[in-house]
């Protein structure tokens, strides 16, 4: 009996301990194989339930299992064409290919309207960029050519940024924004620089991330979301918020952009301090995760822990953590900034955020805009693209 009794417990013991160790696998890395397939398979899930080209994927909101859908104008409608085109890269599948044309190349119709905001990077470069980088076409080379040389047409060389939201000038007595999202569209006007461009593409990128380093990144490598400046002679007037929770707070994504965008500017332009400055973004985000490892929508929401979750910011800062720990040289900073991606996207890929069969989103609980109570706690496309381009960064690295 007694042996009985030892081996009992021996195999109690044994797994726990298998159980551990599958745990703390779970913790530092996804299965990225797995989770691409399971991206792959929702993503043929709803591309089959559609079949207007123009009628795209944006958000799925609390009780609901379908996508809400928005036309080519909107500001997330280049993300569910660069979700078809991930799938394809992670896929191989043609009929997947055949979708990610039908749904890009009516984007070019918001280039038959004025500019009116700076959206254009998320529109074009996730969409016509993605396609011209797997398939090097001629036509949607052109497309973003196009889309840059508009792009540029909103930046104000007194001030050294690209407008924002035009619509904010009179609307909130803005004379000129810009928000820390308009970081992410820089990466459209160093492509257009090097593929036919001129160099005032490239100039424009370096001056607006020159001065958002010194305005929307505030001393202590927070964010602000929004900066605001005199058209007359430049100066920077003062920071507020639009979507985060006071103008001194942290929102997340707004955080998770400024991480990624100088990530990238590091990558364009191999200066230093943009490299230094997305190092120190990472570590204050890295060092303000919650015990559960996803943040919450704003790091200073008073009302944490009975807040919402931000899914969308935790997959933004995973990607561009990502590449941010190939740029870096010390191995100590690579090994960091690794982990703390692969950390957040191993808290993703679980139950509590995939949705599984619930909608047709790969992910549940991002943030859009709460004070504007709008898309809270919310499946967004945004989440799901970056969620699939860490994946597939990740998958590339191992």
């Amino acid at each position: 009996m007694k042996i009985v009794k030892l081996t009992v417990i021996a195999l109690a013991i044994l797994i726990a301990l298998a159980s551990c160790s599958t745990e703390k696998k779970t913790t530092e890395a996804p299965d990225t194989r797995k989770m691409l397939d399971y991206c792959v398979a929702k993503t043929v899930t709803t591309m089959n339930s559609l079949s207007v080209a123009d009628s795209l994927p944006r958000n799925i909101l609390q009780g609901q299992t379908q996508w809400n859908k928005v036309n080519i104008h909107d500001w997330t409608s280049g993300f569910w064409p660069g979700i078809l085109w991930y799938a394809y890269e992670a896929s191989g599948d043609e009929t997947i290919l055949a979708n990610a044309k039908k749904f890009t190349e009516p984007l070019q119709g918001v280039l038959d309207v004025p500019v009116d905001n700076h959206d254009l990077g998320f529109m074009f470069y996730c969409s016509f960029g993605n396609g011209n980088r797997m398939k090097q076409d001629l036509a949607y080379h052109q497309v973003l050519l196009s889309a840059a040389d508009s792009l540029a047409t909103l930046y104000n060389p007194k001030v050294g940024t690209i407008l924002s939201w035009p619509s904010m000038r009179s609307k909130m007595n803005w004379p000129h924004n810009t928000i820390v999202d308009n970081m992410i569209n820089l990466e459209l006007l160093f492509w257009a620089s090097k593929n036919g461009g001129t160099q005032s593409h490239y100039d424009i990128a370096v001056k607006h991330a020159e001065t958002c380093m010194k305005t929307i990144v505030r001393p202590d490598y927070t964010t602000l979301h929004v900066a605001v400046f005199d058209t007359i002679d430049g100066h920077f007037i003062k920071g507020v918020t639009h979507q985060g929770y006071a103008d001194n707070s942290m929102w997340a994504r707004g955080q998770a952009w400024g991480i990624y965008g100088y990530a990238m500017c590091f990558r364009e332009t191999g200066k230093p301090e943009f490299l230094e400055t997305a190092q120190k973004l990472a570590d204050v985000f890295i060092q303000r995760l919650p015990e559960d490892g996803i943040p919450y929508w704003d790091f200073d929401d008073p009302t944490i822990p009975n807040t919402t979750k931000d899914a969308s910011a935790a997959a933004i800062a995973a990607s561009g953590m990502l590449e941010l720990s190939v740029l870096v040289k010390d191995d100590a900073a690579k090994a960091k900034y690794k982990n703390a991606a692969t950390t957040l996207l191993a808290k993703l890929s679980t139950p509590e955020y995939l949705s599984g069969d619930k909608n047709q989103a790969f992910l549940m609980h991002s943030t859009g805009h709460k004070p504007n109570g709008t898309e809270i706690d919310a499946s967004i496309n945004y989440a799901d693209y970056y969620y699939l381009e860490a994946l597939l960064r990740l998958k590339k690295m191992e």
